[in-house]
Protein backbone atom coordinates (compact mmCIF):
# COMPACT_ATOMS: atom_id res chain seq x y z
CA UNK A 1 0.00 0.00 0.00
CA UNK A 2 1.18 3.72 -0.64
CA UNK A 3 1.81 6.32 1.55
CA UNK A 4 -1.09 8.35 0.04
CA UNK A 5 -3.61 5.33 0.30
CA UNK A 6 -2.72 4.83 4.54
CA UNK A 7 -3.14 8.33 5.01
CA UNK A 8 -6.10 8.27 3.03
CA UNK A 9 -7.50 5.55 5.46
CA UNK A 10 -6.33 7.24 8.48
CA UNK A 11 -8.22 10.24 7.67
CA UNK A 12 -11.25 8.22 7.14
CA UNK A 13 -10.80 7.00 10.79
CA UNK A 14 -9.85 9.89 12.44
CA UNK A 15 -12.92 11.83 10.54
CA UNK A 16 -15.22 9.08 11.64
CA UNK A 17 -13.83 8.86 15.45
CA UNK A 18 -14.50 12.91 15.78
CA UNK A 19 -17.82 12.68 14.06
CA UNK A 20 -17.81 14.73 11.33
CA UNK A 21 -18.56 14.15 7.94
CA UNK A 22 -16.72 14.48 4.88
CA UNK A 23 -18.80 17.54 3.70
CA UNK A 24 -18.33 18.82 7.25
CA UNK A 25 -14.94 18.60 6.69
CA UNK A 26 -14.64 19.65 3.56
CA UNK A 27 -16.64 22.89 4.15
CA UNK A 28 -14.64 24.05 7.17
CA UNK A 29 -11.58 23.57 4.64
CA UNK A 30 -13.39 25.72 1.64
CA UNK A 31 -13.34 22.84 -1.15
CA UNK A 32 -16.24 20.92 -2.05
CA UNK A 33 -16.77 17.09 0.04
CA UNK A 34 -16.01 15.12 -3.46
CA UNK A 35 -12.09 17.26 -3.18
CA UNK A 36 -11.91 16.46 0.21
CA UNK A 37 -13.19 12.55 -0.56
CA UNK A 38 -9.91 12.76 -2.86
CA UNK A 39 -7.30 12.89 0.07
CA UNK A 40 -8.98 9.73 1.71
CA UNK A 41 -9.49 7.95 -1.40
CA UNK A 42 -5.54 7.91 -2.03
CA UNK A 43 -5.86 10.47 -5.08
CA UNK A 44 -4.08 13.54 -3.70
CA UNK A 45 -1.96 14.64 -1.49
CA UNK A 46 -2.00 16.88 1.50
CA UNK A 47 -0.42 20.23 1.47
CA UNK A 48 1.30 21.13 4.63
CA UNK A 49 -1.47 23.89 5.45
CA UNK A 50 -4.25 20.95 5.35
CA UNK A 51 -1.97 18.56 7.13
CA UNK A 52 -1.58 20.76 10.00
CA UNK A 53 -4.96 22.03 9.91
CA UNK A 54 -6.32 18.24 9.78
CA UNK A 55 -4.07 17.39 12.82
CA UNK A 56 -5.37 19.77 14.82
CA UNK A 57 -9.21 19.49 13.82
CA UNK A 58 -9.01 15.36 14.60
CA UNK A 59 -6.49 16.08 17.58
CA UNK A 60 -4.03 13.68 15.64
CA UNK A 61 -0.03 13.85 15.65
CA UNK A 62 1.40 14.21 11.68
CA UNK A 63 3.46 11.59 12.76
CA UNK A 64 0.63 9.47 13.35
CA UNK A 65 -1.07 10.57 10.07
CA UNK A 66 2.80 9.94 8.24
CA UNK A 67 3.04 6.62 9.78
CA UNK A 68 5.81 6.98 11.81
CA UNK A 69 4.34 6.76 14.99
CA UNK A 70 1.77 4.90 16.28
CA UNK A 71 -0.28 7.49 18.26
Amino acid sequence: MNIKMEVGLKLKEARRNAGFTQKAVAEKMFMTQQQYSRFENGIFELNYEQLAFLCKLYDISADYLLGLSEY
